[in-house]
Order: C-alpha cells, then sequence, then structure tokens
C-alpha cells in the first residue's frame, strides 16, 4: 500500500511541478461558447461563535470567525485538498454506448477490463482533475484518498507526483484482510466514447449498494493533519461512490472545526443522494448547509430547490445554509452566476472551439478555488474560471488533458465572450430589485441602472493577466 513520507509534526512538500500539453482531439471541433474579504483580527469565544453561526448576523460575520479559527490552528500550507473521488479513466472509442440495463452494463464493462487496455488510453480521473487544474493555477494541491497497490494504483501516483500533487492515502491497516482483494484496487472509470462523441462512464461503483472503499471508516491522524493544514476542502458528489456518508461528514465537520473552507460540488449524484438512503440524503443535506462555497449547474440548483431562475436557486440555497458565503451555478454556454447575501455577479463565457466537455467543471471549480483563496472581485473570479473551463474544452480529455496555464493565458488575452444580451436582459431584468449587480461587459453603458454595475472587460482582464503570468513564471522556475 502507499503512503507519503511526511509524519504528523513537519509541514507538507511538494515535488516540483510538470505541465503537460493537451493531446489531439477525437474529432473536428464544433463552434460554441462555453462557458473573503480580509477580516479583522479580534478576539472572541467558543460562545460568541455558536451566536454567530447560528444567526443571519453571524452569517454576515462569518468570515471573522473564520480568520479567528485559522490563526488558532496554524499555517496552511496546503491551497486546496480534495477528498475521494480518485481513479483512472480509461477512454475508449466503442462503436456504441454501453447498454441501460444494469446487468447487461455490468456485463460489457466486465467483458472490457478481461483485457487491460493499451496504457496510452489511461488518465487520471475524478478528483485528479481538479487538483491538477488547480496546481497549474499555481496552488499547492493535495488529493485525500485510497489508491491501490498495483498498476493503476503506480500510474495515478505517478501522474500526481509529476504535476507537483501531494498523495494523502486514506488507507487503514484492517486485521484479517487480503489487500490484494479488487476491494482495495484502485477504482477505474470506463469513459466510452461513441462515433457521434457521446460519453458512456461506467465503473464498479456503478453496481454495488455500498461505497467502494465502505471499510475505511475513520480519518487518520495524517488525512487530519492535511485537512488542519488546508485553506479549501473540496468535495464532490461522486465521493459518495468511494466513501461512505458518515465518513464524508467526519471530514467536513473536522474541516468546520479546524478553519479549513469546504467546497461542495454535488454534480449529477446530487439528484441520486436526494433520494437515496437516508443517511445519503443526510449527508447531502449536511453538505449543503456546512460548505462555505457551493457549486451547481442551473440543472442541479433547480433539481435541489424546485426553482428555475438560477439566481433566486442560489439565493435559496443561501440561506438553507449554515456556513455558506457563495453559491455559484454554472449555466454551460451562457456563463456563470456567483450570489452572495449581499450581492449577484455575473460573467458570460468564452467563446471557443469545443472538442470535449469531459474535466471542464473540474477545471472551473479549481479556478474558483484560485480566486477565493487570492481574494480577487467576484467578477474576476467568475471570469478566470469561465477561461479555465473552456480552455479545458478546447482540449480531449480530462486529468493531464485539463487546461495548461498557457491556454488560459491566451483565452483571458484574446477576451472573446459571448455576451447574449436576450439571455441576461431578462435573467438580470427579474432580479434587478433584489441586490446589487455586478456584470462583466465588453463595453460601459454610461447612464445604466444604478444597481446594475457593469465592469469593462478590458479592466478585469487588465487585473488578471499579471496574476496569471506570475503564476506562470513560478511553475517556469519550480520545473
Amino acid at each position: 500500500m502507499h503512503s507519503l513520507t511526511t509524519t504528523l509534526n513537519s509541514p507538507f512538500t511538494f515535488p516540483p511541478s510538470k505541465h503537460y500539453n493537451c493531446h489531439a482531439p477525437h474529432s473536428s471541433p464544433h463552434f460554441h461558447p462555453f462557458s473573503p474579504q480580509n477580516p479583522t483580527h479580534l478576539t472572541i469565544s467558543n460562545s460568541t461563535i455558536n451566536r454567530c453561526c447560528s444567526t443571519a448576523l453571524g452569517r454576515a460575520e462569518y468570515g471573522v470567525v473564520q480568520d479567528w479559527k485559522l490563526r488558532s490552528v496554524g499555517v496552511k500550507n496546503i491551497d486546496v485538498a480534495t477528498l475521494g473521488n480518485l481513479c483512472v479513466d480509461i477512454v475508449l472509442n466503442v462503436p456504441e454506448l454501453p447498454p441501460r440495463s444494469p446487468a447487461a452494463r455490468q456485463a460489457y464493462m466486465e467483458r472490457l477490463a478481461s483485457t487491460p487496455p493499451d496504457k496510452r488510453y489511461w488518465e487520471a480521473g475524478g478528483n485528479c482533475n481538479m487538483a491538477i487544474a488547480a496546481a497549474r493555477l499555481g496552488l499547492r494541491c493535495a488529493t485525500i484518498g485510497h489508491v491501490g497497490d498495483e498498476i493503476y494504483g503506480e500510474f495515478l501516483l505517478g501522474v500526481l507526483r509529476d504535476e507537483g500533487i501531494q498523495m494523502v492515502s486514506m488507507s487503514e491497516d484492517v486485521d484479517g484482510t487480503d489487500s490484494s482483494s479488487s476491494f482495495y484496487e484502485t477504482l477505474l472509470c470506463w469513459v466510452l466514447v461513441d462515433p457521434r462523441q457521446r460519453h458512456g462512464f461506467c465503473s464498479r461503483a456503478d453496481f454495488s449498494k455500498e461505497p467502494a472503499f465502505v471499510w475505511l471508516s475513520k480519518l487518520s491522524g495524517e488525512v487530519k493533519m492535511a485537512i488542519k493544514q488546508s485553506k479549501v476542502l473540496f468535495c464532490n458528489g461522486y465521493g459518495f461512490d468511494e466513501l461512505s456518508p458518515a465518513l464524508i461528514i467526519s471530514a467536513v465537520d473536522y474541516a468546520v472545526e479546524v478553519g479549513t473552507s469546504v467546497f461542495f460540488d454535488p454534480g449529477p449524484r446530487g439528484r441520486s443522494l436526494s433520494s437515496g438512503t437516508q443517511e445519503e440524503r443526510e449527508a447531502l443535506h449536511h453538505l449543503l448547509k456546512m460548505s462555505d462555497v457551493l457549486l451547481l449547474t442551473s440543472d442541479e440548483a433547480e433539481s435541489l430547490t424546485g426553482i428555475g431562475d438560477p439566481i433566486l436557486a442560489g439565493q435559496e440555497l443561501l440561506r438553507n445554509g449554515l456556513h455558506t458565503k457563495w453559491v455559484i451555478v454554472k449555466m454551460g454556454p451562457k456563463g456563470s452566476v456567483l450570489v452572495t447575501m449581499s450581492s449577484i455577479s455575473c460573467a458570460p463565457a468564452f467563446k471557443v472551439n469545443v472538442m470535449d466537455t469531459v474535466g471542464c467543471g473540474d477545471s472551473y471549480v479549481a479556478a474558483i478555488a484560485f480566486g477565493f483563496i487570492q481574494n480577487l472581485p467576484l467578477v474576476n473570479t467568475l471570469t478566470i474560471a469561465n477561461a479555465v473551463g473552456a480552455a479545458t474544452a478546447m482540449g480531449c480529455g480530462a486529468g493531464r488533458n485539463v487546461a495548461t496555464l498557457q491556454k488560459v493565458i491566451e483565452l483571458v488575452r484574446e477576451s472573446n465572450i459571448n455576451e447574449d444580451d436576450e439571455f441576461w436582459d431578462a435573467l438580470l431584468l427579474k432580479n434587478l430589485n433584489a441586490q446589487e449587480i455586478t456584470f462583466l461587459s465588453r463595453m460601459v453603458i454610461n447612464g445604466s441602472n444604478s444597481r446594475l454595475n457593469r465592469v469593462a472587460l478590458q479592466e478585469v482582464v487588465s487585473e488578471l493577466l499579471p496574476k496569471l503570468e506570475s503564476a506562470q513564471l513560478k511553475g517556469e522556475v519550480v520545473s
């Protein structure tokens, strides 16, 4: 079993990073647009923390509470840690996608797995996508999860090491068990692409009622140290395929305890979790309440709230949250919105030639974490996130094929956004009286509505480029 060489009383160290170029696309492209302020210092008691976190006033002051907590637990020398969802993607072109029937689908997957595919079809997947994209933005990253002691595990660890990402093993020593059992193997996800470039996904986690690594039951000291040293802990819905709801809740609660901000993206699993077992429903509800930042597509936001308007859905999630500061709703080729208790920020998407959308959402999250940690203006954070997601869409697949920093810089410089006036006018008109709205625009029109603050794209670009170029310079020096 692979493990870290770090100790609990020493900070995590990061190997040199190495950047990869995107591989050639599967098919010809089609044109398509894609899409805490610094608190003051104060002394505060535990009872005050409890009162603050249970009131609307406390929510507004939560950044102060978090700052107090952060100083009380020591240095945060990891920017982003991901929780679970570590897998190897096997990306194959197939004549047709697997059948819908679970039994037939499982048989289909087992036939594929009977002969290991050539290594050129392997790629890091799951939360590796987010970690790689974040590392390429210059963030210090760690992945927390289980990787098996076999060829796929060795491959995954090699990719993470080459990208400068620390691996923190969740594995436990379980008496009387055989670590060579399939229960301990690295999770594989078969990414199947048919001639029409439609995707199908399947893994052994799809055919079990229990998480793939149900034998993991507690957080080790090493895992707790990684969470404690991180500024952000990222969780997504697919983590439930590997880890038990109880273990995920314990990781989130520990992050809150030690002042680590929690990011949660339920993804497509949000729908199944909301109608799943009692433990899954409770865990989903807990994550929605305890996360600092929620990220959802407009469909996912509507599914969880019953509200079709993405801004109103975001505000509903904010009201129901206990620690929630940001709700971000992704609207694909239209762009994205970021809703806080006092403001709404909107940014249209960048226009790009889309090759593959796999990994775009993971890359987008990485850039949101970059903006959150760097304390960027909210509309700037959305802009860089849209650019990173779009840059990934221009490549083929995820893993090492997610956006390179150079491609992101090129997109930001080109400043070619999809300003769909009809869509945005309709959306913003319904919400103009709610809160102050900041909107990214190519042109700033004099005399606009006092509640609608248009920010010039070139102004945002001039602020973002130095930060991106600085991150690029650091990466070149390290590598």
